[in-house]
């Protein structure tokens, strides 16, 4: 039995899949609602459940702690159902409180508030109130049958329990009771089966299996399940069957607690500017999750509000029903205003403000821009100046505005010249980010012709005006433009000049005058001439008035004339600021004269030494043309008289003849035959050229066997030059090869002389040349003439060092060699002890340490040389291998070697 009824009108979250033009709503933490609403059908007792506050964990990591306003008589669990302290009837001063909700970590608190009204009396088949437990028992009918009473099963059709959503309790609550009229006979045990008792979701709905009271447990949610179909089963105490399951149907009668919920926070649309009333702009759609077929399900929009209100604050409605959003009123203008936000309401309970929830959305409506604002010139007249033949150079700059859209057709303009330019000289092209108008220059122009021009311009969108405007659709403007006289190139007129002349003209004949204009006319200048280009150096310009005459013979076989044309560039300048110039050519077309001979073409040829099978065809070679060439006549000269005896000449036609053998038998050989060939023209030009004829011997087909080709008995003069440059160059070569090769000698030869001072003592004592008058009169460092330190045994030395006049190398005794201490007074010592040891030395050259010391004057403190003798005779020593040192050391060996003399 339902004690009381009660509303929740809390927003519940739905997730569909819908495409539409909104936005979907960031998570905000916090509670969801602003305010919360409670219907209930009583007055309030103690632990009765009121309604439920959601609040939005969006991290899920927040611990948060309810409390109320009112603590006496309201209080929060921790899911966020509210519940009544104590029992009160329900008045003005319990109708609205707040609830808090704390961060248990951070302290960070947010609030909500609570209104509670009376429920009015629905109609009685909304909800069924029994003051008695019904109660259902298993069919069954008693029959006679051979006088004994039986049961017989018959169908019965249980009517279906309606239990409300969200029942306050208290629970379980009991539903019905079930029993079977054989319980007072047997101990029977009940149970429920099917989803909500032992199926999922279990433990819905439970049965006392002795006195088979069902009762629900919890509340219900229509918009989870709707109904339950459960079957009820009756068995003794041994599990036996004792009565046919029946089915019992439990519908979930639907209540408003559902809040009705937009697909999109925000909508978007568009609508053009200057719609008529009743243009659509847009459709919003929200959902309910209450019973659709019912009042909590049907829904109702309308517009809360419109920003801004102008022109009108109700230029939109919407249809209540389909959310379809229209136009009322006139008046839109994106340039006034480009966007309208309205707040949409849905409420349920077919739009009831009292009952009904409710829940809003932002629909934008964006006015898009049409063409009804025509491009504006900024001014009425332009001004530009440009150089004369300048193109694709920016005259003027045309700035225009609009009012519409930028960068859209609406806003774009297009420029066009509508008059002052019937030549097409100007273009005007559109600087996409500035929608200004570029002037420029298509076509050269000149000074002295057009010095000013005023051009007629229009500019328009690239759309036509929308319908109803009442502007013009074009604005116009002028365009004065200056051209400035710049200095021109100076041109030949005609170019190429093409005249008509003999070949063969002498030096200084006058050809004919070419002269250039300058085209500025205003300008008073003077042109200059100068030769350009001559390839062969035939002409001369006068530089001041143009008159061409030739330097040289003009010659039409010259490798310059190209198909009887000779071309020579000449350049005209003038004294302008900047000076200019101009180049023009002048073609002469040389006129053949008869001025070259014929020659013989081959000019080599073969025979066999009798006339037949063979003969040799010859041709006539004019650089002239007709009718200075052929045809030709051949001939053959009378002297010496061998020719004519030994050769006949055949003419074959203008251009051909045939030389043939005249004698019977001619010796093998090399022959010059002179031909003479006479051109046609007037008057003809003769010519004797020389064909060299090969006479061979031949095989039976006439074909030479000789392996020898003929070959020129003579040079020419680049072959001459050819070969002397090489042996020029041969010579070049050997000479600098022996050159290399004397100078090799002589470094290796100054090598060999050079000696290293710490070889030997007697290059010190060598060095010592002074011819002063002794120790007395000098202060010389005495020092120079010690022994090094150290000597280096020749048997280190490198090999090739050497020097020629030195002694062979030997087993060599041990010379005394002088400390590094300079001191004046061992000179003698050391003299003394290098002749005692070259004394003993059986190979010690003639050229020892005495003899590398002169005279150096009377009065010396070290004394006389003289007086050092040899202790053993030089006659028995063996001087021959003098010999064997080379030139510088003949005159000792004819001194020492030369035996008895």
């Amino acid at each position: 039995m339902l004690e009381q009824g009660w509303e929740l009108r809390s927003c519940k979250k739905h997730a569909a899949s819908v495409e539409a033009s909104g936005e979907i709503a960031l998570c905000k933490t916090g509670f969801p609602e602003d305010v919360y609403s409670a219907v209930l059908s009583q007055d309030v007792h103690e632990g009765q459940p009121l309604l439920n506050v959601k609040f939005s964990n969006c991290n899920g990591k927040r611990k948060v702690q309810y409390e109320s306003s009112e603590p006496a008589d309201f209080k929060v669990d921790e899911d966020g159902m509210v519940y009544a302290v104590r029992s009160f009837p329900l008045s003005s001063e319990h109708a609205k409180f707040l609830i808090y909700a704390q961060d248990k970590e951070t302290q960070e608190k947010w609030q909500v508030a609570v209104k509670l009204s009376l429920k009015p009396t629905l109609p009685e088949d909304a909800v069924k109130e029994s003051q008695e437990i019904e109660e259902i028992v298993f069919p069954r009918q008693a029959t006679k049958h051979n006088g004994h009473l039986q049961r017989q099963k018959r169908d019965w059709v249980i009517p279906p329990i309606n239990l409300p959503e969200n029942s306050r309790g208290p629970f379980p609550q009991e539903l019905v009771r079930i029993r079977s009229d054989r319980d007072k006979n047997l101990s029977l045990r009940y149970s429920v089966t099917g989803p909500g008792a032992d199926q999922p979701p279990t433990g819905i709905f439970i049965i006392n299996p002795i006195s088979g009271q069902l009762s629900v447990t919890k509340p219900l949610d229509r918009e989870l399940i709707a109904r339950f179909h459960l079957r009820a089963h009756a068995v003794d105490i041994n599990g036996n069957q004792v009565e046919n399951p029946i089915d019992i149907v439990i519908n979930v009668i639907d209540m408003n607690d559902n809040r009705p919920e937009f697909l999109h926070q925000v909508w978007n649309g568009t609508v053009p500017e200057g719609s008529k009333p009743g243009t659509y702009v847009m459709t919003v759609t929200a959902i309910d999750a209450d019973d659709p077929n019912a009042l909590n399900g049907m829904l109702r929009y309308r517009i809360l509000s419109q920003a801004p209100s102008t022109p009108s604050p109700n230029m939109f409605t919407i249809n209540n029903e389909t959310g379809d959003i229209i136009t009322v009123a006139a008046g839109l203008d994106r340039e006034k205003v480009q966007q309208y936000t309205l707040i949409i309401q849905a409420t349920d309970m077919e739009g009831n403000p009292t009952y009904g929830l409710s829940n809003t959305a932002t629909a934008v409506i964006t006015v898009t821009d049409v063409n009804d604002n025509p491009p504006e010139f900024t001014a009425m007249t332009f001004y530009g100046e440009v150089p004369e033949n300048r193109v694709d150079v920016i005259v003027a700059n045309l700035t225009v505005t609009d009012k519409d859209q930028p960068h859209t057709p609406a806003w774009n303009a297009m420029y066009r010249i509508s008059g002052g330019d019937p030549t097409g000289r100007f273009a005007i092209q559109t600087d996409p980010n500035s929608n200004d108008g570029l002037v420029t220059v298509a076509k050269p122009i000149d000074f002295e012709t057009n010095r000013m021009f005023v051009l007629t311009v229009a500019a328009e969108n690239q759309v036509p005006l929308a319908k109803g405007i009442q502007h013009p659709p074009q604005s116009t403007a002028t365009v004065s433009v200056t051209v400035i006289d710049v200095n021109e190139n100076p041109y030949f007129a005609p170019n190429p000049k093409i005249i008509r002349q003999e070949e063969g003209l002498h030096a200084g004949t006058m050809l004919t005058t070419f002269t250039a204009q300058d085209p500025d006319r205003y300008m008073q200048q003077n042109i200059r001439y100068t030769k350009l280009s001559d390839p062969a150096n035939w002409l001369k310009i006068d530089p001041v008035n143009g008159q061409i005459t030739t330097i040289a013979v003009l010659d039409r076989e010259s490798p310059n004339v190209k198909n009887n044309i000779y071309n020579a560039t000449f350049l005209a300048s003038d004294n302008g600021i900047p000076p200019m110039s101009g180049t023009g050519t002048l073609q002469i077309y040389l006129l053949d004269i008869n001025d070259n001979a014929p020659q013989v073409l081959p000019q080599e040829a073969e025979t066999c030494e009798t006339p037949d099978p063979n003969s040799i065809n010859i041709t006539a070679l004019d650089y002239d043309i007709d009718p200075n060439a052929g045809p030709f006549a051949f001939d053959l000269p009378l002297s010496p008289v061998t020719i004519k005896r030994n050769w006949t000449i055949t003419r074959l036609n203008g251009d051909f003849a045939q030389l043939n053998l005249k004698i019977k038998f001619l010796e093998a050989g090399i022959y010059e035959v002179p031909i003479i060939i006479t051109d046609s023209g007037n008057p003809p030009k003769s010519n004797i050229s020389i064909l060299r004829v090969k006479v061979c011997q031949c095989d039976s087909n006439g074909d030479c066997t000789d392996v020898d080709r003929i070959v020129g008995a003579g040079l020419g003069t680049g072959a001459i030059i050819a070969i002397l440059l090489c042996i020029i160059i041969l010579l070049i070569l050997v000479l600098m090869f022996v050159v290399w090769m004397k100078r090799r000698d002589k470094e290796r030869q100054a090598k060999q002389l050079l000696i290293d001072p710490e070889d030997d003592v007697r290059d010190n004592i060598l060095k010592y040349d002074e011819e002063g008058g002794g120790e007395e009169d000098q202060d010389y460092d005495l020092s120079q003439l010690q022994q090094p330190d150290t000597v280096e045994p020749d048997a280190i030395k490198p090999v090739g060092i050497r020097r020629l006049d030195e002694r062979p190398i030997h087993a060599e005794p041990q010379y005394p060699v002088r400390s590094a201490a300079p001191h004046p007074g061992d000179i003698g010592d050391f003299i003394n002890e290098g002749l005692k040891a070259a004394d003993n030395d059986p190979t010690a050259p003639p050229y020892d340490s005495l003899l590398v010391f002169d005279y150096e004057g009377s009065g010396s403190t070290a004394g006389s040389l003289s007086s050092l003798n040899s202790s053993s005779s030089g006659g028995e020593q063996d001087y021959d291998y003098l010999n064997d040192w080379g030139p510088r050391f003949k005159k000792l060996a004819d001194m020492y070697g030369g035996g008895d003399d």
